[in-house]
């Protein structure tokens, strides 16, 4: 069910109000509601698995895995770390600057806007909440509407957990979108294509709110002929990542097959560990791209428009302007784009919009540093696809057209921290500054300026 729209000005308005009254700010509370969303993934994780099921088909294992368990993993390391994370700290100056104080206050931003995409829609929603807690923020969260059966269950627990006047879901479609971008917040993070991003930049602008943009994109895989072949097929199959392989396309895809077979011995179409499409449209998109690609399909995955699932698809042989090169697949088809060298794969990936992930197999490590110093991507990954996420120690973010900012346990919680720099300067040092009040003799210009005349070591190149 849709949130009023005349209540959204009301609900930013309570939030803010808490956040103003102080009740956020204590390190107890926040590590308090981080363990509340450890409880609240722990204890509800049937229903949310049974409303993942509804809207993706997503398998529970994977839910419990990559989303419950992530989730509960995070919120009670980074409620043990945020005693840390939030210390102020005291920089190191100057011997004659150290009587001022130079200090830096960890502060919250305020009330803040959390969008989540549908493809995973828990820990989309409550990783950048556990940053704002850790921050001592309040906010608002806005779920995909494309995953109803979540959406609905968000709203329905999160009062079992947290005070709604601290933490508030708000769920709709563009009318309530909308009505939430009209409104000033202090900070909005925005998860999910580029086409809205657009959307959500122009609103944050009018009130000059800072933003966090997570916007994925397609995630290229660079295979080089040396690699073991079968060892790459079989992870990049589990992550579904979009491969460039340079040479040994055929030998590429007898892996995959053989993956294929292992993995879904009776095929993907009723697997209970394989997701199905989130919606119709979304299905007919797929059936589309592929019914208008020029490369040859290898693996067929059969199709069920009815139920919305769709079996795992190769396609070889894709070249520039091919539909399949279009946008972001959403979905399991792999496009396999053969290439002469790694020149030419550098120079594929290079030609697009930079990745938030750029995913390399090679032992040689000439190699990978030649990949590193010619491409750009938000991350990059040699010989896996996806375990990145497993390392929370690790930055999480895009660039350019991927996104700007980052997230990951302490790295949310920079998000949506501000640094605020201070000094106190003691009235015993009224002497030393005597010096800057004007009429200033010519002793006095030549203290002041003496830094323009510091000799610069000679350099060249």
């Amino acid at each position: 069910m849709a949130t009023p729209i005349s209540t959204i000005p009301q609900i930013r308005d309570a939030l803010q109000a808490t956040f103003r009254s102080g009740v956020t700010r204590p390190i107890a509370w926040r590590q308090h509601q981080l363990y509340q969303l450890a409880r609240l993934a722990q204890n509800e994780r049937e229903l949310i698995c049974d409303a993942l099921q509804k809207d993706l088909g997503k398998p529970k294992t994977e839910v419990l895995m990559a989303e419950v368990g992530c989730i509960i993993e995070t919120a009670m390391k980074s409620a043990e770390q945020l005693p840390v994370w939030a210390k102020t700290e005291y920089p190191e100056v100057a011997d004659w600057q150290k009587p001022w104080k130079p200090t830096v206050y960890k502060a919250p931003r305020g009330t803040v806007l959390i969008f989540s995409p549908w493809n995973y829609p828990m820990l989309l929603i409550f990783q950048p909440l556990i940053g704002a807690i850790a921050a001592g923020c309040t906010a608002v969260l806005k779920p995909s509407e494309l995953a109803p059966a979540f959406s609905q269950l968000l709203d329905e627990i999160m009062p079992k957990y947290f005070d709604p006047n601290v933490y508030r879901v708000v769920n709709g479609a563009v009318p309530e979108t909308s009505k939430l971008l009209e409104l000033q917040w202090d900070y909005i993070l925005y998860t999910g294509n580029d086409k809205v991003a657009r959307i959500v930049a122009r609103a944050a602008a009018k009130h000059l709110t800072p933003l966090t943009l997570d916007l994925g994109g397609k995630s290229p895989v660079i295979i080089d002929s040396a690699y073991d072949i079968d060892l790459a097929a079989k992870r990049i199959l589990w992550g579904k990542a979009t491969p460039d392989a340079r040479d040994k396309q055929d030998e590429l895809i007898k892996a995959f097959q053989k993956h294929y077979d292992s993995f879904f011995p009776n095929g993907a179409l009723d697997s209970p560990f394989f997701g199905g499409i989130v919606s119709d449209m979304h299905h007919k998109r797929l059936i589309s791209l592929l019914s208008r690609t020029k490369g040859e399909v290898v693996l067929k995955g059969r199709s069920d428009a009815a139920r919305r699932r769709l079996e795992p698809t190769i396609v070889k042989n894709v070249a520039e302007g091919d539909s399949l090169l279009e946008e972001e697949l959403f979905g399991p088809v792999l496009p396999i784009v053969p290439v002469d060298s790694l020149k030419q794969a550098v120079d594929f990936v290079n030609a697009r919009p930079r990745p938030v992930v750029l995913y390399v197999f090679s032992d040689n490590e000439n190699v990978k540093q030649q990949v590193v110093s010619e491409t750009q991507s938000g991350g990059i990954v040699f010989n896996d696809t996806y375990q990145q996420l497993a390392v929370h120690e690790l930055p999480f973010g895009g660039v350019g057209e991927s996104g700007y900012g980052y997230q990951v346990m302490k790295y949310t919680y920079d998000t949506f921290t501000q640094l605020r720099s201070s000094i106190d300067m003691p009235r015993e040092a009224e002497p030393y500054l005597a010096i800057r009040y004007p009429p200033h003799s010519e002793e006095a210009v030549r203290a002041l300026t003496a830094v323009v005349h510091t000799p610069i070591p000679s350099s060249r190149l």
